[in-house]
């Protein structure tokens, strides 16, 4: 009989309370979806974006990612190994001045997440365009992995993520 995996049985959850905002509460709208297995490092992956119905200026993106010793240390059942997975946010915006954009989108993540370490932003252009923006994605990283023993924590952690949607599209 097939024992699902932390890795799908977190996946199943954040699918369910996202498809549920999307389709039943029409509070976002999902707008990629990835789900991959590296067969070269024997990863999962699995990333959902989604953006608020009412402003898709903002994008937010969950990753959530098992590497092969995660997976062997739940399927062996290792003694003082915690099975879990890794959990990463990614905020993706457009900003047109990253000196002021930039502290004032770190600020307003740190407010929220707390996180133990700066929400880290990376900025894209291309190269020779006129342009006068800047791709920003801003990642916040946990310092910890996630399991089952979270699952009932994840419906706050969702409405963080739409507060930090909210937030960052009045910006």
């Amino acid at each position: 009989m097939f024992d699902p995996t932390v890795f799908d049985n977190l996946k199943v959850a954040f699918e369910n309370q996202l498809y549920d905002l999307d389709n039943l509460d029409k509070e976002i709208t999902i707008v990629s979806r990835h789900d991959r297995m590296d067969l070269a490092s024997m990863s999962r992956e699995f990333r959902l974006g989604f953006t608020l119905q009412a402003n898709a200026n903002v994008t937010a993106e969950i990753c959530l990612e098992a590497s092969l010793r995660d997976l062997a240390d739940e399927i062996l059942e290792e003694p003082d190994k915690t099975p879990g997975c890794t959990l990463r946010l990614f905020f993706y915006t457009t900003v047109e001045d990253p000196d002021t954009e930039c502290p004032l989108i770190e600020s307003i993540l740190t407010q929220i997440w707390t996180p133990p370490s700066r929400p880290e932003q990376t900025l894209q252009y291309t190269y020779d365009k006129q342009q006068k923006h800047y791709q920003n994605t801003a990642e916040v990283r946990f310092d910890r992995k996630v399991n089952e023993n979270q699952m009932e924590d994840l419906p706050n952690l969702i409405d963080h993520i739409l507060d930090s949607l909210e937030a960052l599209t009045t910006e």
